[in-house]
């Protein structure tokens, strides 16, 4: 296999949407995609509250619209997916993308509502390695996927099943419906599988991650934000996955999800067969992330991995799933955000950088304004969002 191509920036507030477009030209994105294919934007909800690090960023989001839109991919579309513990609807509101769609005119689709998307069986050509099992009935996947080009918006950040979590992650709530907590027991090589769906059912693949404030602890929600000003891009899902792991401290072949992927010929995990462009050294950074435990993880380790494995069909595929659905939710909307996890955002908001481009975002919705709109200029940084 071809060596991949990982571009890495060091970015800022007031250079942002610039950056993100010579991110997406040292990636090569234009080889990446399809012309004339519709783009799928997936964005990355891990919890609908705006926990930095823990979802797609408006400038993240922002940039890649307006940097496909200037390479020529004009046909753009939002998919959004619902699961567990988030509300894709409060979602996009809280943290700041609806006005972004309506500025840029990009339509949103929820694959949860019928009238917006339908599913089918879908059979791959390649072996799988657990979905096959796991739904002997047939995979569902979304008809509106096939033939299109898609950009995952994943954050950098820690997952307390998988280590890291990033571009791989990203296509599990798009791919797979409502019943993929089935999977969880088998969740690496579960996006494995999905890595090889993916390639092909997709006119092209690509990744744009956020990692201006990263997540270190136990993600994908309950975190502790770390500002490292960094965004990566790659074609390659593996490799950008595996050197965000390593900038995070992990050895990416540690990790199975990657591991199985490099060794399925499904992307490059190891370092020597990445070429990292942009700001190469940057690759090179080690953060001493790690993971931990919080109360949903401990739950999740004895119901998925832990003595009680075993008992998955009575739990999670009849009715008794709604008792740890309304935990869960009890415990992040309930507990963790008003009693802890709110102050840490709006300590966020008020003393780093980013937090007060994000206040910048909630105040006027973008920072360009909008095809056709009169430009805000780079100026429009940290000085800027103190006002």
């Amino acid at each position: 296999m071809a060596r991949s191509k990982v571009a890495v920036l060091r970015v800022r507030p007031d250079s942002v949407l610039d950056d993100i477009a010579r991110l997406h030209d040292l990636a090569d994105i234009r080889a990446a995609f399809q012309p004339g294919a519709t783009t799928i934007l997936k964005d990355n909800i891990s919890w609908h509250y705006p926990f930095p690090g823990a979802n797609t960023t408006p400038w993240q989001l922002e940039g890649t619209v307006r940097a496909l839109r200037d390479r020529g991919f004009a046909d753009l579309v939002c998919v959004q997916n619902k699961t567990v513990v988030t509300d894709a609807f409060k979602g996009e509101d809280l943290n700041g993308y609806v006005p972004i769609f309506k500025a840029y005119d990009v339509p949103v689709r929820y694959n949860f509502k019928p009238e917006d998307m339908s599913w089918s069986v879908y059979r791959p050509k390649a072996k799988m390695n657990v979905l096959d099992q796991i739904f002997p009935e047939g995979i569902l996947i979304p008809d509106d996927f096939h033939g299109t080009n898609i950009v995952h918006l994943p954050t950098v950040k820690c997952h307390i099943y998988t280590t890291t979590t990033g571009a791989m992650k990203n296509a599990f709530g798009g791919l797979l419906n409502t019943k993929r907590h089935y999977t969880h027991s088998w969740i690496h090589e579960t996006l494995v599988d999905l890595l090889a769906i993916q390639q092909e059912i997709h006119a092209g693949l690509y990744a744009v991650m956020d990692g201006t404030t990263a997540g270190d602890g136990p993600g994908p929600r309950t975190m502790r934000p770390v500002q490292k000003d960094v965004v990566l891009a790659s074609a390659d899902q593996v490799a950008i996955d595996a050197v965000a792991a390593a900038m995070m401290g992990f050895d990416p072949m540690s990790l199975p999800y990657i591991r199985l992927a490099d060794e399925q010929g499904l992307g490059n995990g190891r370092r020597e067969n990445i070429e990292v462009v942009g700001q190469p050294e940057l690759a090179d950074e080690r953060w001493g992330f790690s993971v931990g435990d919080n109360g949903a993880s401990r739950v999740g380790d004895i119901m998925w991995f832990g003595p009680l494995k075993r008992f998955q069909k009575l739990f999670f595929h009849t009715p008794l799933v709604n008792v740890f659905v309304m935990g869960s939710e009890v415990y992040h909307d309930y507990y963790r955000w008003p009693l802890r996890d709110k102050k840490v955002f709006e300590d966020w908001r008020a003393t780093t950088p980013w937090g007060r481009l994000f206040e910048r975002y909630q105040a006027q919705g973008t920072l360009r304004g909008g095809a056709g709109a009169a430009p805000a200029g780079p100026s429009a940084g940290p000085e800027q969002a103190r006002s």
